[in-house]
């Protein structure tokens, strides 16, 4: 079936392909493929640049069954691509299993989220795509592939742009469900941040920090805590400086609307208290624009001073900052391969002249650091400045020309930030 393709979730990205398509069987989506001179797959729409636009076809894969299987013996699950990670986190929790980490909107694709290393939070854990065991897709004239870990260049198909075809399905490592309490904290002076950064982000399982980058404090730190046998571990009233909040929180960019997971340090499963929104409600405003950059861990206390010092300009196009720190990972294109990372958020506001003229000094700011800008959000840097923050390019290359060799996955943003030619 073929549509009308409009825009992305926040409504700021018109796509400009010529017909999307919404396949029922993995038969189809090849058919489709094999007929298409330019195809693209599109998720959930929750990019904010072209990375999953094309001057010809779309594939849409949410009508696609989720058919979720748990093989138990293994500790995996292999699920249709288009399928939403809440959805997924509600079928594994009622078998007892979960997942290692979940993103803030537990409403994005498994296959967008992992082909964008989409991540999550927390020192020790990997992003998203860390936990990918096996992938099938479709490739260049619509062959079907299936790999493991086991296929020597697994490494670099993960992670992949959409550069390597339309992912159908992926398996994805699980373990025993756990409980999470999720605790908040308000005016963490940013002397202690400095400081402390590491010990900071790495008192609970998955931390992030709020700022708009004004001011002696930061606006909140959101902990949320893996516990032990069910047993819930107490937190202070004072935790480097910054007071338990008495009252709930919710998302600064969403002005006051109740949807976010429980806090208040009340247990619950994973699936209910990693993600910052819930399932059952509306992720965010959706009028915003979003971008944000990783940089090495250790350089964490430099850089965030760098764009302190900025924050009378970036304040006024500012809806909200979120840190967060991600594990090393050895996926070729993977905003933290090679390297611990946090993950500095900016949610903007939907002002694109505004924030497009901004986003270059930011960018030249956090150059030093050896930024990556993560894959489906806004930034400004081209193949010049991006290529050599990824060694194994080349390598990642030939893996397309390999999969793609009619280049019917390519379009302009593959040729913009990784030269790929069209």
């Amino acid at each position: 079936m073929a549509s009308t393709v409009g825009a992305n979730w926040a409504g700021t990205y018109e796509f400009g392909a010529a017909r999307l398509h919404t396949p029922r069987s993995t038969a189809e989506v090849q058919e489709i493929v094999a007929a298409s001179p330019r195809v693209r797959s599109l998720g959930t729409r929750h990019s904010f640049n072209d990375i999953a636009d094309s001057t010809g076809d779309l594939i849409s894969l949410v009508d696609l069954p989720p058919d979720i299987s748990i093989d138990a013996d293994a500790r995996t699950v292999t699920v249709a691509a288009g399928t939403r990670y809440g959805a997924l986190a509600v079928a594994l929790q009622a078998e007892g299993w979960a997942l290692h980490n979940m993103g803030s909107l537990p409403h994005i694709s498994v296959a967008g989220a992992v082909s964008t290393a989409t991540h999550g939070s927390g020192n020790r854990n990997g992003n998203l795509a860390t936990a990918v065991a096996g992938l099938e897709f479709v490739a260049g004239r619509g062959e079907l592939v299936t790999v493991s870990r086991e296929h020597p260049a697994f490494a670099g198909m993960v992670v992949s742009l959409g550069a390597l075809g339309v992912i159908t399905r992926v398996t994805l490592d699980i373990q025993p469900t756990f409980d999470v309490r999720q605790d908040v904290y308000t005016g963490l002076p940013w002397d202690a941040l400095l400081e402390s950064f590491e010990e900071i982000t790495g008192s609970a399982y998955s931390v992030s920090v709020f700022t708009n980058w004004l001011g002696d404090t930061a606006e909140g730190l959101w902990l949320k805590t893996r516990l032990v046998d069910g047993e819930p571990r107490s937190l202070p009233a004072t935790l480097f400086g910054a007071t338990a909040s008495v009252s709930k929180a919710t998302s600064p960019a969403d002005e006051g609307r109740d949807n976010t997971t429980a806090q208040g340090g009340v247990a619950g499963p994973w699936s209910e208290r990693l993600p910052h929104f819930r399932f059952d409600a509306t992720p965010s405003n959706g009028d915003e624009i979003q971008s944000e950059f990783f940089i090495d861990r250790s350089h964490a206390p430099a850089a965030l001073s760098v764009l302190r010092s900025m924050g009378s300009r970036i304040a006024p196009h500012l809806l909200i900052t979120e840190l967060r720190t991600v594990a090393q990972d050895e996926l070729w294109l993977s905003m933290a391969y090679g390297r611990p990372s946090l993950g500095i958020h900016f949610t903007w506001k939907n002002d694109p002249a505004g924030v497009y003229a901004l986003l270059p000094d930011i960018e030249a700011a956090l150059a030093p650091f050896g930024a990556r800008p993560h894959w489906g959000k806004a930034f400004t840097a081209s193949a010049d400045t991006l290529v050599p923050l990824y060694e194994r390019l080349p390598d990642f290359a030939a893996l397309a020309a390999l999969y793609d060799p009619d280049r019917q996955f390519r379009n302009a943003y593959l040729t913009r930030v990784l030269s790929l030619p069209q």
